[in-house]
């Protein structure tokens, strides 16, 4: 079995994918930046971090916290105060984050015009995904299990 055929199948590298797939969810980025500048309350976040909802930011934070990269400190005091900030581990995440997150950043103008030209161009029906089922400017599927069930369906 080849080194390359090896990683493939590294319980380590799939527990490290799952992790992967935890931070780079849709939001888990955003509060980590957000939280990079200090602690903060829950309703800083839900107004800092534009497009958030208020169950998506519950369960963003609880994952984060589950999985050691911020701390949550209730003060007993009315009303309740709690507070959010990342821990050493959570530092470190943004750290390693943060090229990625000024790169976005940088470019976000450049990728908008990219899927707008891409968006704009009408491609023939005989190349536009070899057969498949054309979908929504944007949109992809996740699974072989989503593409089959509309391939059935065309």
């Amino acid at each position: 079995m080849s080194a390359e055929a090896r990683d493939r199948h590294d319980p380590a590298m799939c527990r490290a994918r799952e992790i992967l797939d935890l931070v780079a969810d849709k939001w888990s980025l955003y509060v980590v930046s957000y939280l990079g500048h200090g602690s903060r309350r829950f309703t800083e976040l839900k107004h800092g971090i534009d497009g958030i909802s208020q169950r998506m930011l519950t369960v963003t934070l609880r994952g984060l916290e589950r999985d050691g990269i911020l701390t949550r400190t209730v003060y007993d005091v009315m009303p309740p105060h709690v507070t959010y900030e990342l821990t050493t581990m959570g530092i470190s995440l943004l750290e390693a984050t943060a090229p990625l997150i000024a790169w976005s950043t940088r470019h976000l103008s450049r990728i908008d015009e990219a899927r707008a030209d891409y968006d704009s161009r009408k491609l023939p029906p005989a190349t536009a995904g070899h057969g498949a089922p054309e979908l929504p400017p944007g949109r992809f599927l996740r699974s072989r299990a989503a593409r089959r069930q509309l391939q059935l369906r065309a």
